[in-house]
């Protein structure tokens, strides 16, 4: 091993997992090790990272705040698509990992090193992610993924190697961890462990980021968020930009017990896993989205994308970020955002966001058509042809199971 790698970018935190797994790669391929830590707005002092990185004798070190790339890059292109997996869940997790491996890969270049490494398990979906990410971007570097080699296969072996080479260990890592957590600025995801058992609520125990509903405030705050393109750009009238107007929501959904979600979801690799999920900001931007969407764009567009964003939702999921079909979408994606311009009112109560008005100079909603009182553009009459021309086919069916005595 130590004949093929010279040096090794590592996606670092900081933390235990990632220090043990530092240390393990020089010792096991005795190469340079750079690493890479990313801001994506998970609320975490980083400083302590590159102070542990310094002390194990890291001479590169990367700490960069990726906010404003990432949700102007990667969140806000999802939200384009409305993009929800299996129904529910806003791909929180799964939309960080193509800026990790972008940067990884940049970070390679930029040092000279011959691979990169990550500090995900064999049985998630991450590995996935990162490897396919990186592959897409420089299929010459070599992955590491430590989860795979070593034999430090439990959390008891972890704490042992790490006391043996002088790692420090947190007193709250010393125990079996009740969950693991994953933040960025679009969510939190809490899985494992007490979690493991779907039966069980978890939400009073695992929530980091919202106040519980019954616990929120009890008058309704409302809210307007402009679009332009299909991207936000403003909250309550001011100008704003991506990262700092998905902060400002966050509280605002974090104030109200916006955006929980327990979910049994099916992994890339093939197994079911349960999962606590908090998006409490883009649960108010993806709401307020579909409510632009509704007057600005035409039905057949509006079921196209609808048809179409179960495919973006998988591709993001399962880690083709970089593929071509990801990029075909989101080219038919951007198109019908062109006129997605308008204010959206929402109000925010007790874990739920309504959209309660929508405006936009693009509209396509005509009084004049929908009116109830008398008008001078719509033929009523016109109904009649139309109903006719749809209904003969199932007119024509309908005497053939006659003809055969399929009438039941």
């Amino acid at each position: 091993m130590s004949q093929t790698i010279k040096k090794i970018v590592l996606a670092y935190s900081g933390g235990l997992d990632t220090s043990v797994i530092l240390k393990w790669l020089q010792d096991a391929y005795q190469a340079e090790v750079v690493t890479f830590t990313a801001d994506l707005g998970q609320g975490e002092e980083l400083e302590p990272a590159r102070r542990k990185a310094e002390k194990a004798g890291i001479k590169d070190i990367f700490i960069d705040d990726l906010r404003e790339e990432f949700v102007r890059d990667y969140v806000y292109p999802m939200v384009r698509a409305n993009a929800v997996y299996e129904g529910q869940y806003l791909l929180g997790t799964s939309i960080a990992r193509p800026l990790i491996s972008k940067r990884l890969v940049e970070i390679a270049h930029q040092t000279g090193a011959d691979a990169v490494a990550h500090g995900a398990t064999g049985k998630g979906n991450d590995q996935v992610r990162f490897e396919l990410g990186v592959a897409a971007l420089d299929p010459s570097l070599k992955v590491i993924a430590p989860w795979r080699e070593w034999d430090l296969n439990s959390r008891t072996k972890l704490i042992a190697y790490a006391e043996e080479n002088g790692i420090e260990v947190p007193s709250d890592k010393r125990g079996e961890a009740p969950f693991s957590v994953d933040a960025n600025l679009w969510h939190t995801s809490s899985e494992g462990k007490m979690l493991e058992d779907p039966a069980e609520e978890a939400f009073n125990e695992v929530c980091l980021r919202t106040c519980h509903p019954e616990d929120a405030p009890d008058q309704p705050e409302y809210v307007t968020i402009g679009f332009e393109r299909g991207d936000a750009v403003s909250l309550n009238g001011q100008a704003l930009s991506p990262a700092t107007l998905l902060t400002q929501l966050n509280d605002l959904g974090a104030k109200h017990g916006i955006g929980r979600l327990d979910l049994v979801e099916n992994r890339f690799v093939g197994m079911k896993s349960r999962g606590i999920y908090e998006t409490p900001g883009g649960t108010i931007l993806m709401t307020a989205h579909r409510g632009i969407e509704q007057l600005t764009l035409d039905g057949g567009a509006m079921h196209l994308k609808d048809e179409l964003m179960p495919k973006y939702a998988k591709l993001v999921y399962n880690g083709f970020w970089f593929s071509p079909e990801r990029e075909m979408l989101q080219a038919a994606i951007d198109h019908s955002q062109r006129h997605v311009n308008g204010e959206v009112r929402l109000k925010l109560y007790k874990g739920n966001v309504l959209v309660v008005g929508r405006s936009s100079p693009n509209s396509l909603y005509s009084l004049e058509h929908v009116t109830f009182e008398e008008d001078d553009v719509y033929d009523q009459k016109d109904a009649e042809g139309f109903i006719r021309l749809n209904a003969l086919r199932l007119k024509l069916l309908a005497q053939r199971k006659h003809r055969l005595g399929e009438n039941d």
